[in-house]
């Protein structure tokens, strides 16, 4: 096989291991790596290293890396932290090709000395040029070419890869990895590669995604993730898996606070906002398990993938209530059920008898077991059918094992996938899986496993969508921006910040600036009444947290009491802020509130954020993300997935609202974000949608800026 043409090829596919540290007993961390490379016939170049001994099994030991004849692609280090710096440098001086680091004890830990020892860990990887993975980890595994830098019971027994498939399995926890190994081994799954992250001080675990988009051998990936440290290579490396046809399969952690705090802590990796990575995962086609025994299911289930599926489940089985329970489970799972079409029901009808199912799910009756020929005919029917996209058959093992030939006769005939729930342990097991048919031994975990590969399987066959030209930065915006700069603020105010929206095609309620009372009501008199009365300020981000808009104006008496009102209110809850008057506007009729912001993801840079207003964003969390950029298509897409999305198309009697417009007004503000690189967070909150083709109109709209270089942040009131 040729070699692979990447920084981690030494790491990864080692043709020469030097093992610092290294140990005549094979339960010791210096001793597993070196016996089972010996033990599973490792054909390269073993170099132990350790003064104790002159030789280990026969293979000549070294009294220190600089006495090892020639350079090794990599050497597992199994020495205290406090000394690994310094015996990496002795490595990098010796010619090593990369390194491993299995001691604990560093930022992991939670103490300053650890972080003391991963800063000086990560300063000298950055010093030495070599890729060293860790520390805290038990190391890598490859089965191609059995080299083994890995130490953990769970190794001591391990295979090579089955036939027809290669697995690459990285995790950042050691135990995790360990788990998903015997779990995955259980069900077959031949893993080739089998990698433990750590730490990442200096490769991280999107580098390690862009060895195995290399590595061409590589059918699918699956890992376990408490945090990512490079977004933008996460998402680029999930593009290419995609384009090659590579599952990406992985579990993410962190749905909880308490979760977030232990992945966080774990490995002293951020691990970000949940939400964002579940869109970023969705974006890219990342298959997201929910578990660790979904995670071994959905990797069994990449090995059938040639097997197209999709949502529209055909339920076999030989019991009503069966039939009924396996299509609750799928329907509440997010996938259909279709009441099958009457031409095939006939078909179905002319072997079932009469109190058997025939609709869908389909009651085949026991009288299957003496009816094989109509059997077949059954599947050829729903194989060849458009109103199921994958077919699913629940039989005990006895049953099983009678109809099983048809099952192998029909399966290779037809790109649908054909999978089996046998809880009791069919002999024909086997048989089915080489015919292309998974077969699952619990309902529950078939059912998730399913219907998650359905929409996997669906969205692989759409064409991946290009992304959208950068928009050019309008020059009055990069004026707006560079006055406020100029002044030391840290916010627009929010006439300022909807003049910015305007120009990417965000629009604004009529409205006018007044420095003075007098002012105020000029200004409610050429507008109409009714009117909005808002302090205007750059230092108040929420102004009607403090009293400082009032709302309905009818009259010129209501705006000059409401120019008293909130300026004075402004001056008492920040006495410090700069007020520069009000702005006074037209009250906008009611309609569909909608919410959207952008602000910056540590991991995955800017998010847009889209939500119902009200109850539905802040009681009921009914919001959906999207790394930007963003087009209009992809804001109609996530306003189609919020759970209110009926009160926009419109419901008991109410026209429908200009879903196309509001959609563009909001990727406008993504144009406006991607634009002004100095935006922090850009909030429009409300959007009023209006029917018809009326289009979306912003009421309120916040910019904070980042702090220019000396400014502090966090000025100004925000809520």
């Amino acid at each position: 096989m040729p070699e692979i043409d990447h920084r981690l090829r030494p790491l990864l596919d080692p043709r020469s291991i030097a093992i610092v540290g290294a140990s005549q007993n094979p339960a010791r961390v210096g001793g597993m790596p070196f016996f089972l490379c010996l033990q599973h016939g490792f054909k390269g170049q073993l170099y132990p290293v350790n003064p104790k001994y002159d030789a280990i099994e026969g293979i000549t030991c070294y009294p220190d890396i600089s006495s090892v004849p020639e350079p090794a692609d990599i050497v597992a280090l199994a020495v205290p932290a406090a000394e690994v710096s310094a015996e990496l440098r002795r490595a990098a001086a010796a010619g090593m090709r990369s390194a491993v680091v299995f001691a604990s004890g560093f930022a992991e830990a939670g103490d300053a000395e650890g972080k003391r020892l991963q800063d000086e860990l990560e300063a000298t990887a950055a010093e030495i040029g070599i890729p060293v993975a860790g520390p805290n980890c038990m190391g890598f595994a490859n089965l191609k070419s059995h080299a083994y830098t890995v130490f953990g019971s769970v190794f001591k027994n391990l295979e090579p890869p089955r036939s027809g498939q290669s697995v690459a399995l990285l995790t950042q926890s050691g135990n995790v990895c360990a788990t998903v190994y015997q779990m995955g081994r259980k069900l077959g799954v031949p893993f080739a590669t089998v990698v433990n992250t750590g730490n990442e001080a200096a490769v991280e675990f999107s580098e390690y995604l862009d060895y195995f988009a290399a590595d061409p051998d590589i059918d699918t990936v699956v890992g376990y993730v408490e945090g990512l440290r490079n977004g933008d290579r996460f998402r680029a490396v999930a593009d290419r898996l995609r384009e090659r046809g590579v599952p990406l399969i992985l579990l993410k952690i962190g749905d909880t606070d308490k979760g977030a705090a232990a992945a966080a802590s774990h490995t002293a990796a951020l691990a970000g906002s949940q939400a964002v990575y579940r869109a970023v995962f969705d974006e890219h086609n990342v298959i997201q398990a929910s578990d660790l025994s979904h995670l071994a299911d959905l990797t069994y289930l990449a090995r059938f993938r040639a097997h197209k599926a999709g949502p529209r489940v055909a339920v076999l089985t030989i019991s009503g209530a069966l039939g009924a329970l396996l299509s609750d489970k799928f329907v509440q799972s997010g996938c259909e059920v279709p009441t099958l079409p009457a031409d095939l029901q006939a078909v179905l009808r002319t072997g079932i008898p009469s109190y058997g199912m025939v609709a869908n799910p389909v009651d085949l009756t026991g009288n299957i077991v003496n009816e094989h020929a109509f059997f077949s005919r059954v599947l050829a029917a729903l194989q060849e059918s458009d109103a199921v996209d994958m077919i699913v058959l629940y039989a005990p093992g006895y049953l099983l094992d009678k109809i099983a030939p048809a099952i192998v006769e029909a399966a290779p005939r037809s790109s649908k996938l054909l999978a089996v729930i046998d809880t009791q342990e069919a002999k024909s097991r086997a048989s089915l899986e080489a015919a292309g048919s998974p077969i699952f031994e619990d309902t529950a975990r078939a059912v998730a496993a399913l219907s998650t590969f359905a929409r996997w399987s669906q969205r692989s066959r759409e064409a991946t969508p290009a992304r959208p030209a950068a928009v050019k930065a309008s020059s009055l915006a990069a004026g707006i921006v560079a006055e406020a700069r100029k002044r030391g603020a840290t916010a627009l105010d929010e006439v300022a910040g909807k003049a910015l929206i305007a120009q990417y095609g965000a629009a604004g309620t009529p409205e006018r600036k007044a420095a003075s009372e007098a002012e105020a009501v000029a200004a409610a008199s050429a507008l109409g009444f009714p009117v909005v009365v808002k302090v205007l300020s750059a230092d108040i981000l929420h102004k009607s947290d403090i009293g400082g808009v009032k709302l309905n104006l009818a009259d010129t008496a209501a705006v000059a009491a409401a120019w008293r009102d909130v300026t004075a209110a402004a001056r008492k809850a920040m006495p410090g802020a700069r007020i520069d008057g009000v702005v006074v506007q037209k009250q906008e009729k009611p309609g569909v509130e909608v919410l959207a912001g952008i602000t910056r993801d540590p991991v995955f840079g800017p998010v847009l954020t889209v939500g119902l207003g009200g109850i539905f964003t802040e009681i009921l969390k009914d919001i959906q993300n999207k790394p930007l950029p963003a087009t209009a298509s992809d804001v109609e897409a996530m306003l189609r997935s919020l759970k209110g999305y009926p009160l926009l198309a419109g419901v008991r009697g109410k026209p429908a609202c200009d879903i196309a417009g509001l959609s563009r007004t909001i990727a406008a503000l993504g144009d406006a974000y991607l634009a002004h690189p100095e935006i922090a967070e850009l909030e429009v909150n409300p959007i009023v949608v209006r029917p018809g083709e009326a289009g979306a109109v912003a009421l309120d709209c916040l910019v904070t800026l980042s702090p220019a270089d000396g400014q502090e942040s966090g000025k100004g009131v925000h809520a």
